[in-house]
């Protein structure tokens, strides 16, 4: 059987769909990159916000009328939140919620009475990467999370904290690297609690393992929340293979804001977390996310997060305007900010992201420094290599020979490319 695997939203949601596509192929199954292509189709869904579930119910919508013959399967959060609404709708055959998407195949298989093909009919360890290219693979090591923000609905939909193994991450990793992957992210819904429900467990104890234990080149953090980081973390990027950037949600640069929010770290703990990781690694990139026009945002208080950025001086800002979701605290705030207001302020923070990030850029520039280069594409008949530094940075080149380098890691001397907003070039 033929099995079409779709996510949106997270890292993690790619992760999973990885774990899937190893256990539809060991049972004998192919992965195919088309929709229209397969007898069964596998859809992650992400809740996030308003317009993430939005998205998902366009895309299953989609999913159908591109191969109505298809078994339609759902999962993720928005199928875990809205399971009556998902199952009613037209074509799909299965709901697979959170509590149980770590058997996805098993229960596919099971539901549709898919043929399985003896273990022997498929290449010992072989996995789908190439299905999305081999240079980046996304490593699930924790699901759900203990904290409640007063925002975020994910923590509903995942539920409690669970913990992989730290011997079944480590042999994937290897699997990996056998494979000939460059870079793995480590991710979940609360990388920081990673540990929680093991005995003698962290993800300090879990990194230390994976220098140790495997040779993967390059190894990065998918988002983390600020309060989780020991004093001691950040000893562990001495060693190279550790990439010096992490993603450090703030969501306010108003403490007041962030109390409303339920979220524990404060402006100065965050600043000298900051100042504690750019002094003991060079060029230490922080990226965060900061959600504008929570409810009861006042200009005091917008006024300080704008002061915040700017002193901090991220490489880059996601930032998302606030929509209410049904189930959470935050729903029932009082004060909500108007939504022309919520705009103004929307573009304000943008403009001044832009800034801080070329401003970072700037900083980079003259620099000599190892690039993963990723893929390739044609541009006025020249062939033109994207990839990212060390600290995620990303780097264009332009090579004089034909010679490959999707997957290579080569060095460069960074300069900017006046063509591209953002990104620099690689000479």
């Amino acid at each position: 059987m033929k099995v079409h695997l779709k996510a949106l939203g997270c890292r993690l949601n790619e992760a999973e769909l990885e774990q899937w596509s190893q256990g539809f192929r060991a049972a004998g199954h192919a992965i195919v990159t088309a929709a229209p292509d397969a007898d069964v189709v596998v859809l992650n869904t992400c809740a996030v916000t308003q317009e993430a579930s939005a998205k998902s119910r366009r895309l299953l919508n989609r999913l159908y009328r591109e191969n109505p013959a298809a078994k339609l399967v759902v999962s993720g959060c928005y199928a875990t939140l809205q399971a009556t609404e998902v199952a009613n709708t037209l074509g799909v055959d299965l709901v697979v919620p959170n509590t149980e998407k770590d058997q996805l195949p098993a229960k596919v298989m099971e539901t549709f009475a898919l043929p399985v093909m003896p273990e022997m009919a498929t290449e010992p360890g072989e996995n789908s990467l190439f299905v999305r290219g081999r240079h980046r693979a996304f490593i699930k090591i924790q699901d759900g999370c203990r904290y409640r923000c007063t925002f975020c609905i994910v923590t509903v939909a995942r539920g409690e904290e669970r913990s992989r193994a730290e011997s079944s991450i480590i042999d994937e990793i290897n699997q990996l690297t056998s494979q000939g992957v460059q870079e793995i992210v480590l991710t979940g819904v609360h990388v920081g609690g990673y540990g929680s429900d093991l005995n003698a467990s962290s993800l300090y104890i879990l990194v230390q393992r994976i220098l140790v234990e495997t040779d993967i080149p390059r190894i990065r953090f998918a988002s983390v929340e600020p309060w989780d980081l020991p004093e001691n973390f950040f000893a562990l990027f001495s060693n190279p293979r550790l990439m010096p950037h992490m993603h450090l949600p703030i969501q306010s640069g108003a403490d007041s804001v962030l109390r409303r929010m339920a979220r524990r770290c404060k402006t100065s703990e965050f600043t000298q977390l900051v100042t504690q990781a750019r002094s003991a690694i060079p060029d230490f990139n922080v990226t965060t996310d900061i959600i504008v026009g929570f409810p009861g945002e006042t200009e005091e208080e917008w006024q300080e997060t704008l002061s915040f950025v700017e002193r901090i001086g991220f490489g880059h800002v996601h930032i998302f305007s606030y929509s209410p979701r049904a189930g959470t605290k935050a729903a029932g705030l009082i004060n909500p900010v108007a939504e022309a207001l919520k705009k103004q302020r929307s573009q304000a923070l943008h403009q001044l992201a832009e800034h801080s990030q070329q401003v970072w850029l700037q900083q980079q520039l003259g620099k000599t420094v190892p690039v993963l280069w990723e893929r390739s594409r044609e541009q006025d008949g020249q062939l033109i290599y994207t990839g990212y530094t060390p600290n995620y940075c990303k780097v264009i080149t332009k090579p004089h020979d034909k010679h490959e380098l999707e997957n290579q890691i080569t060095t460069v001397r960074l300069s900017l490319d006046s063509q591209e907003e953002g990104v620099l070039l690689g000479v």
